[in-house]
């Protein structure tokens, strides 16, 4: 069956292949924005700390890991440190890589949530005996968080396209598979719009998926 220049049974055949390569999409997003999210967090805590080397050292790490890009990066912990004896297999440099970079832009995004809270919040609950981590635990994290959820979502969604980089460290994930495909069929108008379809979906539905959540945290709180 022909849709325009569009073999509707060879995509149907090559689907299962790029099915495949976009369930390792997601695999590999999910583990980088919850290993990034600790990285964000941990950063995030020492740029606001009152200790001036940890407000260094996390000046340091967001301004050059935002500074060089991914590519780059992936590049180095795969090429770069198997040079200096240090072998990785492609997931862990993958989720490395893609956790140490989104790590660099969650810090700024935990940051100014953190910021954004009331600095009353914290004085009240130091006064109240709290040490300063239990006030961070207990007050005012809690209440970031859903500030939080829109700025977490969108930056979901960047690691989710971001990850097709990680096919030069021959990663089969989507793009690679897609890549791949395209090298033995010789058919680059069906594999490359059926990825780009896959890529749509699946940030079309993560990103209602995070809109319906911020809908229901707002009616939870009220407004």
């Amino acid at each position: 069956m022909q849709l325009g220049p569009l073999d509707i049974a060879f995509i149907l055949k090559i689907l299962p292949t790029l099915l495949k390569g976009a369930v390792m999409t997601i695999k590999l997003t999910a583990f980088a924005i919850v290993f990034g999210t600790l990285i964000g967090l941990i950063v995030a805590l020492a740029k606001i700390s009152s200790i001036k080397i940890l407000n260094w050292i996390g000046g340091l790490y967001t301004w050059v890991i935002r500074g060089v890009p991914l590519l780059l990066q992936l590049m180095f912990l795969y090429y770069g440190l198997a040079f200096a004896g240090i072998m990785l297999d492609e997931f862990t440099v993958a989720v490395l890589g893609l956790s140490v970079c989104g790590g660099a832009y969650i810090a700024e995004i935990i940051r100014a949530g953190i910021l954004s809270i009331d600095r009353g919040q914290m004085e009240a609950a130091l006064s109240m005996g709290m040490t300063y981590a239990q006030a961070m635990r207990r007050v005012i994290l809690p209440q970031a968080y859903r500030r939080l959820l829109p700025p977490m979502g969108n930056e979901f969604i960047t690691l989710m396209k971001d990850s097709a980089l990680v096919s030069v460290i021959t990663m089969t994930e989507l793009l690679r598979s897609a890549t791949q495909l395209q090298s033995v069929t010789f058919r680059p108008v069906e594999v490359y719009i059926t990825a780009g379809l896959l890529y749509l979906i699946m940030t079309t539905f993560f990103t209602i998926v995070f809109d319906r959540l911020e809908r229901k945290l707002a009616v939870s709180d009220g407004k």
